[in-house]
């Protein structure tokens, strides 16, 4: 093995070692000290690839950032091959297993509003609208999303709309361990917060 690929296997190992601690215990409550014996590596090891605590930190929000832009992320795919709002079903079950998939990730953002006020999520939130836009657009989306969609409503609004609703309530069920918080079953919720999305909440001609 060459000296970059241990050097990489290093960086990896501490990475890994900070997200368990980190989503379990806080960014508080994990030091340096805990980071290397975790990962197997000695503090002078941790800080030759990081200059401090909060740089790893950064670094796995950075990472878990990068991860939902990848083209085979579970939520873009539904979104890209499905016909929203056609879809929103398979968009509730791909946020799901995003959820249950990089949940010590996920378990970060909410670490970083208690303990940083948010500043590292921050930019993220800000851009989420225009990267939204961004891949509707690359896809091809816009017109087929603007000639299904009430008159004047926004593609992004609508799509971004779902997701926050989604994730949200699989964050809820996972993160927080509250299975079937809305008093039926994952199906059962999925279909109808899809349907009241679609066709909104009152009968026709209300």
């Amino acid at each position: 093995m060459s000296q970059e690929e241990r050097s990489e296997r290093s960086r990896a190992q501490i990475l890994d070692a900070a997200l368990k601690l980190f989503s379990h215990r806080g960014y508080g409550a994990t030091s340096v000290r805990d980071i290397a014996e975790a990962a197997g590596l000695s503090k002078g090891n941790v800080y030759h690839h990081f200059p401090d605590k909060e740089t790893i930190f950064r670094a796995l929000l950075d990472q878990y950032f990068a991860e939902t832009s990848r083209p085979d992320f579970p939520f873009l795919q539904a979104l890209k091959h499905g016909t929203f709002p056609d879809n929103l079903e398979e968009l509730g079950f791909a946020a799901r297993k995003t959820v249950k998939d990089y949940r010590a990730y996920v378990a970060l953002i909410y670490v970083d509003v208690v303990e940083f006020d948010g500043s590292h999520i921050r930019k993220f939130y800000e851009q989420m609208a225009s990267r939204f836009e961004a891949f509707i657009r690359i896809n091809g989306l816009e017109e087929p999303l603007k000639a299904r969609l009430q008159e004047g409503l926004s593609p992004t609004s609508a799509v971004m709309l779902a997701t926050r609703i989604f994730y949200n309530y699989f964050s809820v069920e996972i993160l927080f361990g509250v299975k079937d918080h809305f008093g039926k079953s994952t199906d059962e919720v999925v279909s109808e917060i899809s349907t009241i999305l679609r066709r909104g909440m009152l009968r026709d001609g209300s």
